[in-house]
């Protein structure tokens, strides 16, 4: 029953992340309101399906809390930052409010030159207003900072050694469902050149996907951030993606601590078992 009841909360977490921006926001059209109301549904069958089964599949580090706990925080308090920011430029769009005032004090602290957020403006097509580009840097730079917060807290959990918890053992195979151990090189090798590929890239994804996003519009429609869901889950997976990437770099890395520690122990017993007396004749 415990299991069970976990399994409910997680999937009522995930289905309640998916609609708040649409609860929040007004002036949901009801085509939009029923597209995110299935594809919330689509994610608690997810959701559902993976923590109820007895093997692992996709979803990484599930029996290894709070690391999925963590993400799904992060997540969530961007996705509610951005929602708030919109909602109060449609209900008051003087940009006088609390939540704007703050996003715009935080816009002016790290728009700087060839920042993330600035970049991110500029990668917006040309003829846009100014009041959207301004609601843009503020939304971003809220995002940004409470996603790299998050992670600053994450990874200094990880290296202090709160995570893995020392009260369990940690199976690879089940946190890590699509790493194979026997696969290439080492194991501890392995999992150290994963852990810096995905670090490097989550600190590159800031500076390089808004330049793609600049260069995509010369292809196809270019994207604007307009729409209310278009821009909560824009700037939410903007700011989210690459700091989850740097945190599963991060628990990855730890990994291979925890392998090499083990192996560790494992020669310094064998080394300190003695072996029994042989003869000449043995």
């Amino acid at each position: 029953m415990s299991h069970v009841a976990q399994i409910l909360v997680r999937c009522l977490s995930v289905g309640i992340l998916i609609l708040l921006p649409a609860l929040l926001l007004p002036g949901i059209s009801l085509e939009a309101a029923q597209g995110v109301t299935l594809l919330a549904l689509l994610a608690v069958v997810v959701v559902a399906t993976e923590y109820a089964a007895a093997y692992p599949g996709l979803i990484e580090f599930r029996d290894a809390k709070p690391h999925n706990r963590a993400r799904f925080v992060i997540l969530f308090a961007v996705v509610l930052s951005v929602t708030l920011v919109k909602r109060e430029i449609i209900l008051s769009p003087d940009m006088t409010g609390w939540v704007m005032t703050t996003a715009l004090g935080v816009g002016d602290m790290i728009d700087f030159a060839f920042s993330p957020v600035r970049l991110m403006v500029m990668s917006l097509p040309a003829g846009l207003p100014v009041e959207h580009l301004a609601l843009v840097k503020a939304a971003a730079s809220l995002a940004y900072l409470l996603s790299l917060f998050g992670l600053a807290l994450m990874c200094a959990g990880i290296y202090a050694g709160y995570w893995p918890r020392r009260d369990q053992t940690f199976n690879v195979w089940i946190n890590l469902p699509n790493f194979d151990p026997t696969k290439g090189v080492d194991v501890v090798r392995r999992l150290e050149r994963d852990a810096q590929f995905n670090i490097l890239l989550g600190i590159i994804l800031p500076f390089s996907l808004p330049v793609l996003l600049h260069l995509s519009n010369l292809l196809v429609q270019p994207m604007t951030l307009q729409s209310p869901l278009a821009f909560v889950w824009g700037i939410a997976l903007w700011a989210f993606i690459p700091v989850n990437l740097i945190l599963r770099g991060a628990a990855m890395y730890r990994v291979a601590q925890l392998v090499r520690d083990q192996r560790r122990r494992l020669a310094e017993e064998e080394d300190a078992v003695s072996l029994p007396a042989r003869s000449a004749y043995s």
